[in-house]
């Protein structure tokens, strides 16, 4: 069996939590342990291939379907019309990131499978709507936070006001990609959920009949954040222990 092995535990705040340290280079440690340095890249030629097909995917959908240059949004804009170009804008910006998902999902799910593998030491070769999902929460949620506070925050008289709004968009995907963070574990979850592997099956993991299963399961866990931190996380509760509905 190759999974992590658990460190020790302790009380930090009434939660149970595993003492982890730099929890992804042991992870790395145990991989290479286990695999040589070879088990690090597990997945990487179907990642590799997924990212190269969304982005001619995203270029192909711009080009298909063009979007003429939107103005500078200023403060200047009245709310409906600032309002309105950033609509149009995020509403393309969709479109596009729907139609690569589609077409990149199934090489998603064949890296993830592959880095799963490790687990049960096997050689084999869904979750695509909550991957979808968090994509458009992400890009409307970023996109309108970012519009709100460039248009009304930012003040055109300021003399740094452009330099500001350069790197607005980017502090406001750092922060939504946390809150959209449980979209895409319940998706890579999804992904690998009761599909011969042993990471997937209990009592790694429950048999999940959908999603919106998984999603609830994680949650009543308080796992709905797990591996979004690479210092600590919480010790995993053992799947089996629960009854699944």
């Amino acid at each position: 069996m190759a999974a992590l092995p658990r460190g020790r535990c302790r009380r930090l705040a009434g939660a149970r939590r595993t003492r982890r340290g730099l929890r992804a280079l042991r992870a790395s440690r145990h991989i290479v342990e286990v695999d040589g340095k070879r088990g690090l890249f597990r997945g990487l030629t179907p990642r590799l291939i997924s990212s190269t097909l969304s982005t001619i995917t995203r270029g192909s959908v711009k080009k298909a379907f063009p979007l003429e240059d939107m103005e500078h949004v200023s403060n200047k804009d009245d709310v409906k019309t600032s309002l309105r170009k950033v609509v149009r804008e995020t509403s393309h910006e969709m479109m596009m990131q729907c139609v690569s998902r589609v077409v990149s999902h199934p090489l998603h799910v064949i890296s993830m499978r592959c880095m799963v593998q490790f687990v049960g030491r096997e050689v084999k070769y869904s979750g695509l709507v909550p991957h979808i999902l968090g994509d458009v929460i992400f890009l409307w949620c970023c996109n309108l936070l970012a519009h709100f506070i460039n248009t009304y925050a930012v003040d055109d008289n300021f003399s740094q006001a452009s330099v500001i709004r350069s790197y607005t968009k980017f502090v406001m995907g750092i922060a939504v990609s946390m809150l959209t963070y449980p979209f895409l574990l319940v998706g890579d979850l999804m992904a690998v959920n009761n599909c011969g592997l042993r990471a997937g099956l209990p009592p790694y993991a429950p048999v999940f009949a959908s999603w919106i299963h998984c999603w609830r399961y994680l949650s009543a866990q308080g796992q709905l954040f797990r591996g979004s931190s690479l210092l600590f996380r919480r010790a995993p509760i053992p799947a089996a222990s629960f009854p699944i509905d």
